[in-house]
């Protein structure tokens, strides 16, 4: 089984797929698109922690920036009616540590946001993952620990954001991008349509 790949990144293909050259040998992954947005220029070296999923039909590697973020991935195929591309999906729109203070928050709007996930699902991700994330310790993808105001604040620009005809994880890959601790909703709205606008 691979666990991580070294490389240089050959290929990409938004939202989530790339191609890594390992010594000759390129390797087809599908990431998070908060790992898809990170990733350096073409023909420079990256590296990924692998979850790969071996099935009848396929052999499909995962990619992740962190052994955390894999984990989390993990944790998330084992809860019934949960996939491997609904888990991308969450770990898409949201990094480790928000996740894991959703659930603690017991949060159905935040998850619900997220493309694929219905209400049902979401309670049942709320039910079987409460106690087996930790908001203090789920923090291997994000470099500050996640506090309740921060989030609860990227959460309504999201939300506004989507009122303005934003996908889910378009607005929430743009607010992720400028949002700061100390801002406020309006500033982060401001900016992100600042930023659509110059693109």
């Amino acid at each position: 089984m691979i666990g991580r790949l070294q490389g240089h990144l050959v290929h990409t293909e938004p939202p989530s797929h790339l191609i890594v050259d390992v010594s000759g040998v390129g390797y087809e992954v599908e990431v998070p698109t908060s790992v898809f947005c990170d990733l350096p220029e073409l023909k420079h070296q990256v590296t990924l922690v692998i979850h790969h999923l071996v099935r009848e039909d396929a052999s499909i590697l995962y990619g992740f920036r962190s052994f955390a973020q894999r984990d989390l991935f993990r944790t998330l195929l084992k809860v019934n009616g949960i996939g491997a591309k609904s888990a991308l999906a969450i770990l898409s729109t949201m990094s480790s540590a928000d996740f894991a203070q959703v659930i603690q928050e017991q949060n159905v709007t935040a998850i619900v946001k997220v493309p694929g996930i219905g209400k049902k699902t979401a309670q049942r991700l709320i039910i079987e993952m409460k106690d087996k994330v930790d908001v203090t310790t789920m923090d291997g993808d994000d470099p500050n620990k996640p506090q309740a105001s921060r989030f609860g604040i990227q959460s309504e620009a999201e939300s506004a954001l989507q009122g303005l005809g934003f996908k889910p994880m378009e607005a929430a890959q743009m607010v992720k991008q400028v949002a700061k601790d100390d801002m406020a909703v309006e500033d982060i709205i401001r900016i992100c349509l600042q930023l659509k606008g110059a693109g």
